[in-house]
């Protein structure tokens, strides 16, 4: 049995979820967002989040990460915080040993719905549908992403695990 935390990373709200993977079945852990004040500096913030995601990692113990890669905005101001904010994401688990792997919106649209251009209702009924309908009713869209995001990697780590042999 495997413990995978999932990120979906934001300066505003990170999503993050934590399933348990035994074989080909999964098990919702807990799933939540960070969301650092506004009024906070953009280092206060950043710490904020870093300082919330190790509480996470300490409380729920996963074995490996998996956090969604980057997509670039047209506002080029705003995909710079999304990267400093993403550096966060990295570095905690990092700096904590966990593994860290990333996977790009449409990896986890693919794998999870099955089109890489899935809306956010369909990658959240589908989450549901593979945690077995443990997911809480009214989970934010951020933890539900994230929930996904640990699903990807569930369903990646046999292919994963058999590259790393070679």
């Amino acid at each position: 049995m495997i413990r995978i935390l999932g990120l979906d990373p934001g300066l505003r709200h990170t999503g993050w979820g934590v399933i348990e993977q035994d074989g080909t079945r999964f098990r919702f852990i807990a799933a939540g967002v960070i969301n650092p004040p506004d009024h906070l500096s953009l280092s206060e913030r950043l710490a904020e989040l870093h300082e919330h995601l190790k509480g996470i990692i300490e409380s729920y113990d996963p074995d490996e990460a998996a956090v969604e890669e980057t997509f670039v905005n047209k506002n080029p101001s705003s995909t710079l915080k999304l990267g400093q904010a993403r550096g966060v994401v990295l570095l905690t688990p990092a700096i904590l040993h966990i593994r860290v792997f990333e996977y790009t919106p449409n990896q986890i649209k693919k794998m999870i719905v099955g089109a890489g251009h899935a809306d956010k209702n369909q990658v959240d009924m589908m989450v549901r549908t593979l945690l077995k309908k443990t997911v809480p009713e009214h989970i934010p869209p951020d933890a539900s992403d994230a929930l996904a995001i640990a699903l990807c990697h569930g369903f990646m780590r046999p292919s994963l695990t058999r590259q790393l042999l070679r």
